[in-house]
């Protein structure tokens, strides 16, 4: 939101209205149309439909296009909206009067009691609820969860694949860590089970987001069913840290984005050169896909830079320990 001396400009506020009435309408329909959505109660997931022949058809592919609906999340603090009254009139007009789609914005009461003024407004399309359940199956390290991030493509589908049958012909959708073994798209595997580094770095976001609203009181076992809870700070913090551990060089001096040439290991010329690939395998994090895609997998340095001030805290505690002042 652009700012000047009195405020935020008129017209910035008029379109940021516009985008928030977009998100509440469009919240719903991925919720509500024809009854559910796209949201399977039963599974607890986000699923894709086809419409064919008259009828809706659920792709049950468990992917990250059924993940990405938790990343649609953004937070309205009261103190700021004090200072953009024509943004804050606008809503308040479109929440009293479009009672139906009020609910997707929670108000949400601040976690301090000594900050009650700094109450907070919550534009996430899953709700608490849903957003815990889908959040099984991501920290799940038989579906989502890979040692080096989050797969594109649940793991189940490896013994399970999906399969849609169509004017007499079968469609397979298989779990693929790596190189596609299918021709269809142009061998592409980005969404059959890589690690794809944008859609990490999008979800991470998403998580400090919601641990912004929800603090310590949503924690979720890290995996899930380790009995190990985890505030989503933490969640995002641990999944920055996997996503990191690809370009970092281990005890032996390999690199886990490049896999098994030693070249990268043994080579002086060649020991400190980092390639940027488009995706990573989902079981050894060896790098796949082209090997220049800094436009998207430079984004794993700004998780370096949080990981390495994360761990100077960490090291400041542990040098200085607090004696209670």
């Amino acid at each position: 939101m652009y700012m000047h001396a009195n405020g935020a400009i008129p017209a910035y506020e008029d379109v940021a209205s516009k985008f928030f009435e977009h998100f509440t309408a469009i919240a719903d329909a991925i919720n509500h149309l024809g009854g559910t959505g796209l949201w399977d109660d039963q599974d607890g997931f986000y699923y894709d439909e086809i419409h064919m022949d008259g009828r809706e058809i659920p792709l049950k592919t468990r992917s990250l296009v059924g993940l990405i609906p938790l990343i649609a999340v953004e937070v309205l603090d009261e103190h700021v909206l004090d200072g953009l009254p024509e943004f804050r009139k606008r809503m308040d007009w479109f929440l009293k009067h479009r009672t139906d789609l009020a609910e997707r914005v929670s108000c949400i009461e601040p976690l301090d009691a000594h900050q009650a003024d700094h109450r907070r407004r919550l534009l996430a399309l899953p709700s608490r609820d849903r957003l815990t359940r889908m959040l099984a199956y991501m920290l799940d390290e038989t579906e989502f969860l890979s040692p080096f991030g989050i797969r594109s493509l649940s793991k189940v589908h490896e013994r399970a694949p999906y399969v849609f049958r169509c004017g007499g012909e079968e469609f397979h959708v298989r779990y693929d860590p790596g190189e596609s073994t299918t021709g269809l798209f142009g061998g592409n595997s980005n969404w059959r089970g890589p690690v794809w580094l944008p859609l990490n770095f999008l979800i991470i976001e998403a998580l400090e987001r919601y641990h912004y609203v929800y603090g310590d009181t949503l924690r979720v076992d890290f995996p899930t069913g380790s009995g190990n809870p985890r505030s989503l700070k933490q969640v995002a913090d641990e999944l920055s840290d996997r996503l990191v551990r690809l370009f970092v060089p281990g005890s032996d001096g390999r690199r886990l984005c490049h896999g098994d040439d030693r070249c990268y290991v043994d080579d002086a010329h060649w020991r400190d050169l980092v390639l940027f690939h488009e995706y990573f395998h989902g079981e050894s994090g060896r790098g796949c896909g082209a090997g220049h895609q800094t436009g998207w997998t430079a984004l794993v340095t700004l998780l370096m830079e949080k990981a390495a001030k994360r761990n100077a805290r960490s090291a400041m505690k542990t040098t200085h320990p607090s004696h209670g002042h």
